[in-house]
């Protein structure tokens, strides 16, 4: 991976060139993974013209992981040092006049920081150029993505086939992120949501010590990551030998929202098209209302990135960026319902989006 790495930072040490920025500072823990496959928390990136420089607060990186050649190591700095501080001065001494920095990332007080300890740099802001960057995956980091599915799917189906009815959404929470861990998983990608009866269908449902019962929707929202990529999975599901009518009235609502969204997925649709395909499904039911801000989002090294899917997002869909499409309509005290997938957008020609999380969304019941 580390031509993948090398290539990475030369097309950000071009662009920021362009916009006439001689260095580069990247921080926020994603993007320095994404460039040099270390993800250490509290690691600073320096791109220069003359050399690339890691610097990090310990030894330590991820396992089994080593610098490339290309790729300088600083000596680590003190216990309480700022590495962000000490690569801008090495910025300074390596003659650069002109320092790009994630200002989105940075406190006010860091920002300071780093400008007081390298007066001779003029401080830039380097914008989401790296976010925006990683919107579209390699082949590589969709294989990662898609090994996430796999263990998050298979990890909601080892729960389904248990006993549910008694046990608390607490409960049922820990132990899929328990089995997560089981097939392979670094860690949940998000904290896991079970939602039972008048919970169910609400966006970020902390789980509690309800118990599960006959009759209730059970909304499950859970994600693995894997070499540091997330994938993420929502299912509704009915407790009992037989939904009520409403309950499949709801589902079939919701389920058609998210195939409309999802048979958007193509490469020069707009965001906000994609939004619109599903929010039209619900509100002609009338239940627009009832729809969250946004009915997706990208993924990747972080839960939430680029693009958001919503009504006023700005820009187009490309080829290989992974997203999410979640519509929920929760009913405060009675429940709901919640289908989230992770796609890969792609041309229509080899297919169209490529489904990650393949888990049925057949209403059944449990």
């Amino acid at each position: 991976m580390s031509e993948v790495h090398a290539r990475r930072r030369a097309r950000l040490r071009r662009s920021a060139a362009a916009a006439g920025n001689s260095a580069v500072l990247v921080c926020a823990p994603a993007n320095v993974r994404y460039l040099t496959g270390w993800s250490r928390p509290d690691a600073a990136l320096l791109l220069t013209s003359r050399r690339d420089v890691l610097v990090t607060g310990g030894e330590a990186g991820p396992a089994g992981a080593k610098v490339p050649e290309d790729l300088d190591r600083a000596e680590p700095v003190p216990p309480g040092a700022d590495p962000a501080v000490a690569a801008a001065v090495i910025a300074e001494d390596l003659g650069a006049d002109t320092l790009a920095v994630e200002e989105h990332h940075l406190t006010v007080a860091r920002h300071r920081t780093i400008a007081a300890a390298a007066p001779r740099l003029r401080l830039a802001d380097l914008a989401r150029a790296v976010e925006q960057q990683r919107m579209v995956k390699d082949e590589d980091e969709i294989a990662a993505l898609r090994t996430a599915a796999e263990i998050a799917d298979q990890a909601l189906a080892e729960l389904l086939e248990s006993i549910l009815v008694g046990r608390t959404e607490r409960h049922l929470a820990l132990e899929l992120e328990r089995r997560l861990i089981d097939h392979g998983a670094e860690s949940a990608a998000f904290p896991t949501c079970v939602a039972t009866g008048p919970n169910s269908g609400a966006a970020h449902h902390r789980p509690t010590e309800r118990r599960v019962e006959e009759g209730d929707f059970l909304t499950v929202c859970l994600g693995a990551r894997y070499q540091g990529y997330c994938c993420a999975i929502g299912r509704t599901f009915v407790i009992g030998t037989e939904p009520a009518a409403w309950q499949i009235e709801l589902y079939d609502l919701v389920f058609a929202a998210q195939r409309a969204g999802r048979e958007a997925l193509l490469p020069g649709s707009a965001y906000r098209a994609v939004d619109r395909a599903t929010r039209q499904v619900v509100e002609a039911a009338g239940y627009g209302g009832l729809l969250g801000p946004s009915v997706g989002h990208g993924i990747g090294l972080e839960f939430h990135e680029y693009p958001l899917l919503s009504p006023t997002a700005v820009g187009k869909l490309d080829a290989c960026v992974p997203v999410t499409v979640e519509p929920g309509v929760h009913f405060p005290g009675r429940g709901g319902v919640r289908i989230d997938d992770t796609l890969v957008v792609r041309p229509a020609a080899d297919g169209g989006p490529e489904l990650l999380t393949i888990t049925t969304k057949e209403l059944l019941a449990l």
